[in-house]
This record gives C-alpha cells, structure tokens and sequence, in this order.
C-alpha cells in the first residue's frame, strides 16, 4: 500500500482524541514545542508552554490528539469556581488547517458545558494575533488587555437538559 503525503481528503481526519495519561506527557511536549516554535523568537517573554506536561495531565483534564503514533495536538483545561479556565490548546504545524484545533476547541467547550460550566476563559499573548483571531472566528470575545496578555471569554450553551444533569 502506497503511502498518502500531504493532508487527508477535506472532511476527512487522520487522528483520534482521548484523555492524556501520564505516560504520553513526552509526546504532548514535543508537540507544545512544535506548536510554539514560530512564536519563540519574536516573543521573548512567551511562558514555557511545555513545561510540566506529566504534572498538568495529573492535575488538570488534558487531551491529546493522536496520528500515526504520535500526538499531534493538545488541550488542557482548568476548572474554575466560576469559569473553566482554557489553559493550553495546541496543534502540531503538520496538522495545522485540518480542523484539529477547531475540533479541540469544540470538545473543550462540550466539556465544560457537561460540567455546568456557563462560561470559559482563556489568556493569550499580544503578540500571537493568529491566536486571537481564531479564537474570535470561534466566538470568543476579548474583555481585557493587560501588558502582553490578551483575555478572552465564551459563554457555554447549558448541556442539554435530562433528569439526572441538573446542577
């Protein structure tokens, strides 16, 4: 069988999501890192976005997206009192324009929905204005600027109803 090059066939996808577990915290830092990469030089003050990957798949609700044996894309969110915090969500540049990050978006917010969660937060940084407007094209909506961080929020669509979800 001949190998395909190049992204698959439009509506079609090449990966699958599932939770982290502790032993994939190399692959999503090498994918964090890969994702990150066009930003480390034009942004000096950018976090270390990869770090602590085994620690955040313990802590938080990580995902991973998965390709070929590799992870391709990740999520990590952080709940909140109040919000469910958006902390990380990164896709692989080999995956990028393949509907991955728009998919791990959605599930972030199906997430937080299933979990009461009416709105969702996020921060991004000034100088990743790709990131903003993707997230805007996605209906977030920014409510604050402070130095380098941009704030952003979504407001969550209540699960649907049924007699057992009421919260």
């Amino acid at each position: 069988m001949a190998e395909v090059v190049g992204r698959p066939p439009q509506g079609s996808k090449d990966w699958t999501i599932r939770k982290a577990e502790v032993r994939d915290a190399d692959g999503l830092r090498d994918c964090l890192d890969a994702a990150y990469a066009e930003y480390a030089d034009r942004i000096p003050d950018l976090p270390p976005v990869s770090a602590n990957c085994a620690e955040e798949i313990e802590a938080h609700q990580v995902w991973v997206a998965e390709s070929g044996g590799m992870i391709v894309g990740g999520l990590v969110l952080v709940p909140g009192d109040a919000v469910m915090l958006l902390a990380n969500v990164a896709v692989h540049p080999d995956k990028r324009g393949a509907g991955l990050g728009r998919e791990l978006l959605a599930l972030a917010e199906t997430e937080a929905a299933d979990r009461g969660y009416t709105e969702m937060r996020l921060n991004t940084h000034v100088d990743m204005p790709e990131t903003a407007r993707l997230y805007a094209r996605n209906g977030w909506q920014q409510v604050a600027r402070r130095e380098n961080t941009i704030t952003m929020k979504k407001r969550l669509r209540p699960p649907a109803a049924s007699s057992d979800s009421a919260r």
